[in-house]
């Protein structure tokens, strides 16, 4: 059984919907610490032909405080506002636009439950259907960190093979998968060029952009150039 174990983030970009479709099972690592400026509560959309952060506000917003344990703020009509005003003339905008409303528009205002219903909603978009878990539910022991808290994870789910970005390399060691009967791979990402607005592509966009150039076969297309190494 192929896995994936990663933090929830806001509308992440390919990379990471191509980690989905990858594995078999899929892990929202939901309850490890937030990290300030980092991707969960933002992503980079296009605007005026260059890359633009939105970010979702926060409520408490510490690192030293679980992803799990934060709340969503009350900014979500701006983000709307911003992502209509700069993809109204995307080929895919009016299939699209109601489903970033519906993600955004969620109610639920804790921060892990409010990224895990985007993201299944997306992977539902793109055809994406792994099982999915939340980390906080499993019963691997709280006291372990780092590699050795993904090793107990993937013992608790009967993983075989373990699937990671490539900022793992540094983190995880095939020799210690292979101790547990596990393989380790790392998956990177093959770069492809879509057309945008007919300027210069701008790579590593969240998946707001592919989705709103790609119709869902050419979506489904991109979602398959990557690697396994």
């Amino acid at each position: 059984m192929k896995l994936a174990i990663m933090q929830p983030y806001l509308f992440p970009y390919l990379g990471y919907f191509q980690l989905v479709g990858a594995v078999d099972e899929f892990v929202i690592y939901d309850d490890v610490n937030y990290i300030n400026r980092g991707w969960i509560n933002r992503n980079n959309i296009l605007v005026q032909g260059e890359a633009q952060l939105i970010t979702l506000e926060l409520v408490g917003a510490s690192q030293n405080r679980l992803i799990n344990e934060l709340s969503v703020g009350s900014n979500h009509p701006k983000l709307l506002k911003t992502i209509k005003q700069n993809y109204s003339k995307a080929p895919q905008f009016d299939g699209v636009f109601p489903l970033i409303e519906e993600v955004l528009g969620n109610p639920e205002r804790n921060l892990a439950k409010y990224l895990d219903y985007g993201i299944k909603r997306i992977s539902d978009y793109l055809g994406l259907h792994p099982k999915w878990h939340t980390s906080s539910a499993l019963q691997k022991a709280k006291s372990l960190h780092g590699q050795e808290r993904i090793l107990a994870i993937c013992e608790e789910l009967k993983a075989t093979h373990y699937i990671n970005p490539p900022g793992g390399k540094e983190l995880y060691d095939h020799e210690n998968f292979l101790r547990r009967s596990m393989e380790l791979s790392f998956i990177q990402a093959q770069s492809v060029p879509y057309r945008q607005f007919g300027q210069a592509f701008v790579p590593n966009l969240s998946i707001i952009d592919v989705m709103m150039f790609n119709d869902r076969e050419q979506c489904a297309g991109l979602l398959e150039e990557y690697d396994l190494v």
